[in-house]
């Protein structure tokens, strides 16, 4: 991987997905050339967060390539950082996630994003989960968070839950 043109590369992979799903590509594995799929791994990423990205994007015009490009970011950084550059064996069962209408300090979705954003930032996503989806987009629009904001929390406090509650619970205060 090249650091330097990194945000490139990633811009590149991202009109590339884009590019694919508008054309009618619906797999994944298909969106992209060995060279991309290379980098794309490299940052810690897989071709199908790029493709619900890409979807939800096309389908619904969010979140655009900036909101991706701060997500990946975030996510690049404690792969490289703070896994050295090894990828987790872990997967998020999706049916352990709590219910979408599951509350935290009587603030419902809470509970669900938390570990959504956990197995993001460890890149530990099921491919049927989407750390970004238009429910996490809604609970983050409501509540005033950039996704990127949330997932850098999340990081900051990755082992306390608590702590990432009351940040939630400040954030909705003001």
């Amino acid at each position: 991987m090249r650091h330097y043109n990194y945000q490139q590369q990633l811009f590149d992979a991202w009109e590339t997905a884009v590019k694919a799903y508008r054309s009618g590509k619906r797999q994944s594995s298909a969106f992209f050339s060995g060279a991309q799929q290379k980098f794309i791994a490299s940052i810690g990423a897989t071709p199908q967060e790029f493709y619900d990205y890409a979807e939800d994007f096309v389908d619904g015009g969010e979140p655009d390539f900036t909101t991706v490009a701060q997500v990946m970011d975030i996510r690049r950084y404690y792969f490289l950082k703070v896994q050295g550059g090894r990828r987790s064996a872990l997967t998020l069962d999706p049916a352990t996630l709590p219910a979408k209408t599951a509350a935290i300090a009587g603030i419902p979705w809470l509970p669900r994003i938390i570990p959504k954003a956990k197995a993001k930032l460890r890149g530990e996503l099921s491919p049927d989960i989407m750390y970004g989806c238009g429910g996490d987009r809604g609970f983050l629009r409501q509540h005033d968070i950039h996704p990127a904001e949330f997932l850098r929390v999340v990081m900051d406090h990755e082992n306390d839950d608590d702590a990432i509650v009351a940040w939630v619970k400040a954030r909705a205060q003001r």
